[in-house]
């Protein structure tokens, strides 16, 4: 069993520490390779994942190994085929429920697609360029809201505060976003909720991680800003006409009740498949 006292000061140091190693590190590389970036915001973004992960990676084996003896096991990452599969089925999960809430905003919000000029090929190409983008951005999304914090605080005062309090942080993570509202701040501590849920089924931070990128992989590949951001994405325009906060508007089907409505139902059927996980 992990106390109480040291699940709290782990996550603290777990989360602090990274976000403080990480804004330095980003400060003193970002000036150091400045001159040699191109692509303007995609190179520093991608830049910052790269940090990101880097440091997390490191704090989970710093944190949650030696400090806090936790394996491969304790995360869900063995054995590597249940993840693999793991991995398929969150990702799928995640499509099919951003699928739905857009799918909805059709049906109920006079939301459209429109062929916008270019081709299927180059769509393909970008679809497949974007997924290079967020398959690690979901992955140390994961590793910070979803590995250590989770695994300690679950442990020390069950999984219910557990994913309660970090579905809380990783909700607070996007204040800054552009055309952030009450509700899609709401509903992206819900999806962290939707996460942490599935982080408990079997294949863990595997099948949280594919789930992640399925629901973002979507909304990006069918037009809709993700987040707020609204990636380009060539043949398809996704036009949004009816009410805000039903649709979620110009923040992306995360700012509407559809969406809600969506990440609900998932969590309802990921919470239905959590196994528990060695107390140790």
């Amino acid at each position: 069993m992990i106390g109480r006292f040291r699940a709290l000061g782990s996550s603290l140091v777990f989360l602090g520490g990274g976000f403080a190693l990480s804004l330095i590190t980003l400060r003193w590389v970002g000036s150091t390779l400045r001159p040699v970036l191109t692509g303007g915001a995609f190179s520093y973004a991608a830049l910052q994942t790269a940090v990101l992960l880097l440091v997390f990676a490191f704090l989970t084996w710093l944190v949650g190994g030696r400090g806090l003896g936790l394996g491969a096991a304790d995360f869900g990452l063995v054995p590597a085929p249940q993840g693999v599969r793991g991995f398929g089925r969150g990702f799928l999960l995640g499509c099919v429920l951003a699928a739905a809430a857009m799918s909805a905003a059709v049906v109920l919000g006079k939301a459209e697609w429109r062929d916008d000029g270019g081709t299927v090929t180059g769509w393909l190409g970008a679809l497949g360029a974007t997924a290079l983008l967020l398959l690690p951005a979901a992955l140390v999304e994961e590793l910070i809201f979803r590995g250590v914090p989770m695994v300690a605080l679950s442990r020390a005062f069950g999984r219910g505060v557990a994913l309660i309090g970090l579905a809380a942080l990783f909700g607070a993570a996007h204040l800054w976003n552009d055309g952030i509202t009450p509700l899609a701040l709401g509903n992206i501590a819900l999806a962290g909720v939707f996460l942490g849920l599935v982080f408990f089924t079997p294949g863990g931070l595997w099948t949280s991680t594919g789930a992640h990128l399925g629901w973002n992989l979507t909304l990006a590949g069918l037009a809709a800003p993700v987040s707020g951001l609204l990636l380009p994405m060539p043949w398809l325009d996704y036009t949004i006409r009816g009410p805000a906060w039903l649709t979620g508007g110009g923040f992306g089907p995360e700012g509407g009740i559809l969406a809600a409505l969506c990440l609900t139902a998932g969590s309802v059927i990921a919470g239905r498949r959590t196994i528990p996980r060695s107390e140790s």
